[in-house]
């Protein structure tokens, strides 16, 4: 009997911790109980996985602390009953069953603190036939064969940079994973690492290898400590067993590993950007050429790939490069990446062949709405990316379809939004993300995002003028040309979108001074129908600032100008007596 409890960053949260430590003072074998990491049903966590002595799986969601006595009498008595409450709906069960995992494939499954859970789920075979049966060379070609794209978001062909850096003259080479995951509502590349350390070290070893690179880096953010703890560790033990370090399976080849915790500065993104503060110097992107391939770190020939891209490399080299590229469209090959967050029932990372729609992720894989309200987009690839409609469902998820759209693929936020969301606020939002994380080098991105920025505030207070939709996008299409990076190049995109699939939501903040969603509080006023009130004073006591009045069983009345439009009352009201215009 094995007890596996989920211990990724959003399990831990959500209450893991507690639940083992419940686990270990019933009657259950402290021996039988261990962690893994994030699985991707992040809505269901905390999550507990039982393997009985024949390894079938009971999986256990939503479980608490409380829960602790009676999993112990499930596992002493194997009557499903006492826990019956808490075993996964055959419905939730579909969200893991309509994936390919392949990046993911042993996420939520070992145990990430086990060098040797790793090893016995062939872990590090890759490694050593790459090492002791390909040449360099010979590993490129697989790559190159695999189809496999760089998952941060630009999609550059793999083998293309790893060949590029082979090429470089120089004896001293660096092979570098940007795991700096800055888009807000991402959070695919530290379940990896959390999940699965040595898929990552497998896959940056291999890279080295083909490169010829001695020195691996790891750029990780210092916000993500859970990551940073679980790869030292992983380092460590990899060292120890003789996989990182001198002669690694008895060849020439050798590789040392360095982590490096980064600011959390987004621009860091950005390859050269990275290599600036990997210097120790201020985040801000050179001006290129030379690539790094030719003058990276130390302005030695460097490789940067991030982590979801590093992840499939032992996969392909153990499973040849064919069968990746058998998965995904002709110019999108393998599986990807996301993390579903938002509006949507199901949330967590999904990880599919390209070639699905946005309808397969959100609607068949995420359950689709978890309100009652329809769907009205998602935003695809966070501040860098943006919003596709909803009459854009049926969008093949691929770079060439998502960028038709006007969005990117990027490193694979989605966040799904219903009728609640207001476009120009979520533009606004976004746009207000890149400004503050501007470095500042370039004019263009420095002040015209901040001129932007302006914009979009005054038009959702209310204060928008004819012409502003133009400007705006006049404005865009400028930063876009002159931006020296890849921040400033795409910062206009979820304004450009927003215009261009919900112009509509533009002129009715600027002519009608509405917010059609009813979320920009400076456009929106709560009135109480006196038909529908019966006077039960709820609201007036949930109000903050006493801007209700009225008598018990009588109808109330809201002073507007006191009122600050939190929303209290609206939220509070049981009989449908107050309505937001």
């Amino acid at each position: 009997m094995r007890i596996v409890i989920g211990q990724g960053s959003c399990g831990i949260a959500a209450g893991a911790e507690k639940v083992r430590k419940a686990l270990l003072n019933t009657s259950i074998n402290a021996d039988d109980i261990s962690i893994t990491g994030c699985i991707g049903m992040c809505y269901l966590e905390p999550i507990v996985d039982i393997y009985d002595d024949d390894n079938n799986l009971t999986r256990l969601v939503k479980v608490s602390e409380n829960d602790a006595e009676s999993i112990a009498e499930f596992i002493k008595s194997g009557d499903k009953s006492a826990v019956e409450q808490l075993i996964v709906s055959d419905e939730d069960s579909e969200f893991l069953s309509k994936q390919t995992r392949i990046a993911l494939r042993n996420c939520g499954i070992i145990n990430p603190d086990e060098i040797d859970a790793y090893i016995n789920a062939g872990g590090y075979t890759a490694l050593k036939k790459a090492l002791c049966e390909l040449t360099p060379e010979g590993v490129i070609d697989i790559i190159k064969t695999s189809g496999l794209a760089g998952r941060g978001g630009a999609g550059f062909p793999t083998w293309f940079k790893w060949n590029a850096a082979r090429q470089s003259e120089g004896d001293e080479k660096y092979l570098i994973c940007n795991a700096d995951e800055g888009d807000p509502g991402a959070f695919m590349d530290r379940a990896v690492i959390e999940s699965d350390p040595h898929n990552l070290i497998e896959g940056m070893l291999i890279g080295a290898y083909a490169i010829g690179a001695k020195h691996a880096v790891v750029y990780v953010r210092a916000e993500y400590p859970l990551a940073i703890k679980r790869l030292k560790n992983a380092i460590a033990q990899a060292t120890e067993k003789g996989i990182i370090g001198n002669n690694i399976f008895g060849t020439d080849f050798s590789c040392d590993f360095t982590i490096k915790a980064g600011a959390g500065a987004f621009v860091c993104g950005e390859e050269t950007a990275l290599i600036e503060s990997l210097e120790g110097h201020r985040g801000m992107p050179r001006l290129k050429p030379p690539f790094p391939a030719q003058s990276g770190f130390w302005r030695k020939p460097s490789n940067i790939n991030n982590v979801e891209t590093f992840a499939n490399v032992g996969w392909i080299i153990n499973n040849g490069g064919e069968a990746f590229a058998a998965m995904g469209t002709e110019g999108s090959k393998g599986t990807k990446v996301f993390a579903v967050t938002g509006k949507v029932k199901r949330s967590g990372l999904v990880e599919i062949p390209m070639g699905k729609t946005l309808r397969d992720v959100i609607f068949d894989i995420g359950g689709g709405m978890k309100t009652d309200k329809p769907f009205k987009a998602v935003q695809m690839g966070g501040p860098s990316g943006g919003c596709i409609p909803a009459d854009l469902i049926d969008t093949v998820i691929d770079y060439k379809a998502l960028g038709a759209t006007g969005a990117i693929m990027g490193s694979g936020g989605m966040v799904v939004m219903d009728e609640s969301t207001c476009m120009v606020g979520m533009a606004k939002f976004f746009l207000d993300f890149t400004a503050k994380e501007s470095c500042g080098k370039c004019v263009h991105c420095r002040i015209g995002t901040k001129r932007m920025l302006e914009m979009l505030d005054r038009i959702t207070k209310g204060e928008g003028k004819e012409g502003d939709i133009e400007l705006l996008e006049e404005l865009c299409y400028s930063i876009k040309d002159g931006a020296l990076c890849g921040l400033g190049q795409t910062a206009p995109n979820p304004v450009l979108t927003t215009i261009k699939y919900f112009r509509n939501e533009y002129e009715a903040h600027i002519k009608d001074k509405k917010c059609p969603a009813g979320e920009c509080s400076d456009l929106i006023e709560y009135k109480i129908i006196a038909d529908k009130c019966k006077g039960c004073t709820l609201c007036a006591r949930n109000c903050p600032v006493n801007a209700i009045s009225g008598t018990v069983k009588n109808p109330h009345v809201i002073n507007t100008e006191k009122c600050i439009k939190c929303g209290k009352c609206y939220t509070s009201c049981k009989f449908g007596a107050i309505v937001k215009e």
